[in-house]
């Protein structure tokens, strides 16, 4: 019996999976199966005419099948690759009772099937190294079809490639690509060496919370949720900073943490909502010490992944080897606008950013508008890395004042490949200075700035306390594995990124007329009505229910022409 909404696909795989059932063989069994090798190993350290691999057990998913009689050929892959089993029906079965292979193999199992096999490894005639199967066990029916990606002559066809359905159905992107493993596997080794570097330096890794009270540390549009036994509004960390400088207060003197932020901003190639950061606060330091330490980290990456600090990003090649050259904000956007904006009031900023053609909005104050100088003018400059630094106190409410200059803060972003990567300052101390600055961030707020920062008085009153000379950094985790693997989006870098909602297909059903009309239409649209008809051999009554039918479901219509009437395909 046909289940609705099943492909035929789908439904043969059920029927199977019922027979294997009835057979008494239990398609998701729960016992432990033990295996003792993978694939890669096997392959690797194979040597014919040696004793090792004379009694191996595997497990893996079932890609491709060749019967051929009483034996067969099948791939099955594991966590490390792919490798070729030889089935041969009578080995499998030596007693009378032949349905492991007739049955079972050849008409019950599927490709995508996980199987766990027991036999030796040989190499075949053609010089394959195979294993040459003496057990074999069901160990999970696949119900719906692979991918099938096929290849000849070394040309891929069929590939798995649509990026949505790959961001979306992650698990099957894994199991039809298995290459992409890489990019991830890449990625724990950049925040295993980062991490391996700050515990060489004796700094501690902490966790802070994600529900808080203020949404506090960076500017930014917050995630609200409420809390129901407290009955206040709790908010997604859009950063970690002003804890991690609160546990300064208490006297570590280095901390970090990988955490996870989440701003309700926009998403492009570069954005998720949901996003990795690496922030790491350092007593006693300043933003000239945390450059040097930020390009150390960058340079150790690189090295840890490609064994050299040059490393292909989309069309550049970027050198990561230290030191990065240094240049300040004002000097950068002169040198890419033409205008010094040193002084400037907030009336003549807007006045430059109506001359270099940058949109504006009443709610802008002047750190936005330096900003968005720079990001259009002067960030897609920046591809070798670069810090940036010396930014105006405006675009600064968490940066100590420049030790020569009030009117900028000591501050630096690290630029690659057009990108900011890290941010870091001299961090801000003086409690009195702050609570100030926090108050013109109100003010912005008011004017209608949702990315202004709120007041934390907790913040507030522990650097009342004293918090030493400080330097902070915070890195986008995400943006440095793109650069490092070489990824143009921070979807293929995510293992699942946030996507609009999966929107299901409406299915039509269309009478025999109906279809044998469409797929004429299909052929050749707009095609001449009575041409049509003709063509679709139908009589009057059936041709007109036909059309009726197909207009109602909205996939064809009759258009009247100065050249007659004419039916189109929607």
């Amino acid at each position: 019996m046909n289940s609705p909404g099943l492909s035929e696909q789908e439904q043969i795989r059920r029927e199977s999976l019922n027979k294997l059932r009835e057979s008494g063989i239990d398609p998701y069994p729960a016992a432990q199966y033990f295996v003792n090798t993978t694939a890669r190993e096997i392959k690797d350290q194979f040597i014919d005419g040696k004793e090792p691999f004379q009694d191996v057990c595997l497990a893996g998913r079932m890609m491709s099948r060749r019967i051929m009689g009483k034996a067969s050929f099948a791939e099955i892959q594991d966590p490390t690759s792919r490798i070729q089993i030889y089935v041969n029906r009578d080995e499998l079965c030596p007693g009378e009772d032949k349905s492991l292979y007739n049955d079972v193999f050849k008409k019950l199992l599927d490709i995508g099937d996980i199987i766990g096999v027991k036999g030796f490894v040989f190499r075949t005639q053609m010089g394959e190294i195979s294993i040459h199967v003496k057990e074999l066990t069901l160990l999970s029916k696949s119900l719906r079809p692979l991918p099938i990606v096929k290849e000849k002559d070394g040309k891929i066809y069929d590939a798995f490639t649509d990026p949505e359905q790959r961001y979306r159905m992650r698990y099957v992107d894994l199991i039809v690509n298995p290459q992409i493993k890489d990019v991830f596997i890449k990625r724990t080794k950049i925040i295993d060496t980062i991490r391996e570097m700050f515990n060489e330096y004796g700094y501690l890794e902490v966790e802070t919370p994600i529900l808080q009270p203020i949404p506090g540390g960076a500017a930014a549009r917050p995630f609200v949720t409420h809390h129901n036994t407290l009955d206040i509004p709790l908010y997604l960390r859009i950063a970690n900073e002003l804890y991690l400088k609160k546990l300064i207060v208490g006297g570590f003197e280095g901390v970090y943490e990988f955490s996870k932020d989440f701003r309700n901003e926009g998403m492009d190639r570069t954005h998720n909502p949901e996003f990795t950061a690496m922030e790491v606060y350092v007593a006693y330091k300043d933003y000239l010490w945390m450059m040097e330490f930020t390009e150390k980290i960058c340079e150790r990456v690189a090295l840890a992944l490609h064994g050299t600090t040059n490393v292909q990003v989309g069309e550049h090649k970027i050198d990561f080897k230290t030191p990065y050259p240094r240049i300040t904000m004002y000097e950068a956007i002169k040198k890419y606008t033409g205008y010094d904006i040193s002084g400037k009031t907030e009336k003549e900023l807007l006045t430059i950013c109506e001359n270099l053609g940058i949109e504006t909005t009443p709610a802008m104050g002047k750190g936005k508008l330096i900003g968005e100088i720079f990001d259009e003018k002067c960030e897609p400059h920046f591809i070798q890395p670069a810090f940036i630094m010396d930014y105006p106190v405006e675009m600064s409410p968490l940066t100590k004042k420049h030790r020569n200059n009030p009117e900028l803060t000591e501050r630096f972003e690290l630029m690659i490949n057009g990108k900011e990567i890290a941010n870091a300052y001299s961090e801000l101390n003086d409690p009195i200075d702050q609570r100030e600055r926090f108050e013109e961030q109100l003010k912005l707020l008011e004017k209608g700035d949702d990315e202004a920062m709120f007041i934390d008085q907790d913040f507030l009153r522990a650097l009342e306390y004293g918090m030493p000379p400080t330097s902070g950094m915070g890195m986008g985790i995400d943006r440095l594995v793109m650069f490092m693997t070489n990824s143009p989006s921070i979807q293929d870098v995510l293992f699942f990124p946030q996507m609009k909602p999966e929107t299901k297909k409406k299915t039509v059903e269309l009478t025999e007329d109906e279809k044998q009309v469409l797929n004429l239409l299909k052929e050749s649209s707009p095609a001449d009505l009575n041409e049509l008809k003709t063509q679709s051999k139908l009589s009057n009554k059936k041709w007109d229910k036909a059309m009726k039918g197909l207009a109602g479901k909205k996939l064809a219509k009759v258009e009247n022409t100065k050249e007659g009437l004419w039916v189109k395909f929607i």
